[in-house]
């Protein structure tokens, strides 16, 4: 991020320029105030305890100054008005709104809440009566008035028989509705939230998902036995498949007695298992907890309690399963769970509750007043059998003529045209009737209103996230200004780079002999004497074109190019600082030659020194360009309010 990664990033940091009440002006640059709070802000937050360059009050002073005037020199150019400059500023507020427009406590809660859930296991049945998310009214109330009919059987007789007869899970006629235990995240939100607070024993009203409607029974509750590690030997049955099965439990039986009688699991397990995954892994199957496997599976691996022990045969869904048991572990802290549960709270419904609290909080707070009549019902006669996305609707005549007051907040009304450009502008894909949404999306509405007048509030409600906006707003102006002016400037001004480095060349002496030039090898004697001639007769930018077209579909020569001292390369050490020691050729390339200039310890340009060159020439840009910066922008300093800072 440029923002972070300017060298001087510790000057990047302003705040208002109005003097708010016992906070004097500290300097003024370009007549333009600056308040004592900022700048002790940043000189404090600068020279922490843990700042490796610290700095005193008068030297701060002054890269300060430096930093607000190149921040005064970018604005003066129009470099905050650029397209690119806003999006990106607008790139980082958006991230750092987000704590800002939430309950934080709210949001703990609920992290807490789902580790406390994932310590404690419920034991459940269901029955499922299917509706659609986004179905009709009609189709909603049909099914709602199956649950309450099943409710009624569930008043006298046996939930697993009514399971089987009436929930549209296809499981159920299998299980009689019962999933087993679940723990925190294992099924949807909803779920999760009406089997946790069913009692023991009872049986829950009916609760809606993504799914349809569920009545819960909850069986019991256990702490959570945390996660285990087993290995399995496994032979697959089917359903209906007498013979097969009766072959599989006779197999599955032998090994039993295999290991039993002290056979090695994991090599009975390579070699007889049917699941192939964990076979070849000696029958060892990933780390799992409550309500990763199939009820049968689970019920039984969890039942062994030493690492070592091996259960009975037990069928599942699948087929027959042998289980040792090799490791346990517990429920991590919460500590060290908490990112982890923090992905997960993300991926449902609860992620919601933080903000849902905050904006309850902010109705309050901007006193949000709803009409008594909030004027839907003009929408509803509009409606009349069209949808939300009907063009018709939204481009009624009459529509556009709606104006009257639905809400008002922090001093500020809003009418009818203005809900109907929000939902002109946040089409949905419902098949109900608006009419039967509208109320949800007017509330929508009304909390989107709500927190874009707080997003709008956040630099007058908190001056740490008004600082930190103004960070990466005079960051990334710094950023571009200091490239355009030096960065950028330096890398591509050779003519400067040139003359500064014939002003300086004493200063870029080498303290070893430097060679200069180039090492060719060739593949023929052919090659040779033709390289030899262009590097004689060609003129020097024209020499590596040269050579390169004398390599066509076959590599005929082998260049390397550059600046050598002694011990560098074997050829220039033999050929140009006359090295006694053999040189061993390249068999496929044996002749070779190296032209080029020796420079002794004075390079003969700048791009012999370029890295050295070109950083001092920023330099040396950077102080000119300050030199006219403090002449064209006039600096006053306070010294009584610079005397009275505040030292962490």
């Amino acid at each position: 991020m440029k923002a972070l990664i300017v060298s001087l990033s510790v000057l990047l940091v302003s705040g208002s320029l109005m003097s708010k009440g016992k906070d004097p002006v500290i300097m003024t640059i370009n007549s333009k105030p600056v308040l004592k709070s900022e700048f002790e802000y940043i000189y404090n937050k600068n020279n922490s305890n843990n700042a490796l360059d610290k700095k005193t009050l008068e030297e701060y002073v002054d890269l300060f100054v430096n930093f607000k005037l190149k921040v005064e020199e970018a604005k003066s150019q129009g470099i905050d008005t650029t397209k690119s400059f806003i999006n990106e500023l607008s790139g980082y507020r958006d991230q750092l709104i987000k704590p800002y427009l939430t309950d934080s406590k709210v949001e703990e809660d609920v992290l807490k809440q789902a580790y406390e859930r994932l310590k404690e296991d419920v034991e459940v049945s269901h029955i499922l009566i299917r509706v659609e998310q986004n179905a009709t009214p009609e189709d909603t109330l049909k099914a709602w008035n199956k649950t309450q009919d099943v409710l009624k059987r569930l008043e006298m007789e046996d939930f697993a028989d009514v399971a089987k007869e009436t929930s549209e899970d296809q499981s159920a006629q299998d299980n009689g509705g019962y999933i087993g235990w679940i723990t925190g995240f294992r099924t949807v939100y909803p779920f999760e939230e009406k089997a946790y607070n069913t009692p023991v024993g009872t049986i829950s009203k009916p609760v809606r998902t993504a799914f349809g409607y569920h009545i819960i029974k909850v069986h019991n509750r256990r702490f959570s036995p945390g996660e285990i590690l087993v290995s399995h030997i496994m032979k697959f049955t089917s359903k209906g498949d007498d013979a097969g099965n009766a072959k599989a439990k006779a197999q599955i039986d032998s090994l039993y007695q295999l290991v039993k009688n002290g056979a090695d699991f994991g090599q009975i397990a390579s070699a007889n298992s049917e699941d192939r995954g964990s076979a070849a892994k000696k029958g060892e199957l990933p780390w799992f907890g409550t309500g990763r496997m199939v009820a049968e599976f689970e019920q039984a691996a969890f039942a062994l309690k030493n690492q070592g022990d091996i259960c009975e045969p037990v069928q599942s869904a699948y087929g027959w399963h042998i289980i040792k048991l090799l490791d346990t572990k517990p429920i991590p802290s919460f500590e060290s769970k908490k990112a982890d549960i923090e992905r997960q709270v993300k991926r449902d419904e609860r992620a919601q509750k933080g903000q849902q609290a905050f904006v309850e909080k902010l109705k309050k707070d901007y006193k949000l007043k709803l009409q008594k009549r909030t004027y839907t019902e003009d929408f509803y006669a509009l409606l009349k059998d069209r949808t939300l996305t009907d063009s018709a609707f939204l481009a009624d005549a009459d529509a556009a003529k709606l104006n009257k007051v639905m809400f008002s907040f922090a001093k500020k009304k809003y009418k009818q045209d203005d809900f109907l450009n929000y939902l002109k502008k946040n089409p949905v894909s419902e098949k109900a009737l608006a009419k039967d949404i509208i109320d949800e999306k007017l509330n929508k509405f009304i909390e989107t209103e709500l927190l874009a007048y707080e997003n709008s509030q956040l630099e007058n409600k908190y001056e740490d996230f008004r600082l930190l906006m103004q960070e990466y707003h005079d960051g990334i102006l710094l950023f571009e200004v200091s490239n355009n002016e030096v960065w950028e400037k330096a890398s591509k001004d050779t003519a400067g780079l040139a003359a500064f480095f014939k002003r300086n060349r004493e200063k870029y002496s080498w303290d070893k002999p430097h060679f200069k030039g180039r090492i060719i090898q060739c593949k023929s004697e052919n090659v040779f004497k033709k390289a030899n001639a262009i590097v004689v007769e060609q003129p020097k930018d024209s020499i590596d074109k040269c050579l390169r077209q004398l390599n066509d579909s076959v590599v005929n020569i082998k260049i390397d190019k550059g600046l050598y001292v002694q011990g560098d390369n074997k050829f220039v050490d033999h050929f140009i600082f006359k090295s006694l020691d053999e040189v061993e050729k390249d068999a496929k390339y044996p002749f070779v030659f190296v032209p080029g200039v020796m420079l002794n310890y004075t390079p003969e340009d700048y791009t012999d020194v370029r890295g050295l060159v070109t950083a001092d020439y920023q330099e040396y840009l950077e102080k000119e360009w300050i030199n006219m910066l403090r002449e064209k922008y006039p600096v006053k300093i306070n010294q009584k309010v610079l005397k009275s800072v505040q030292k962490n």
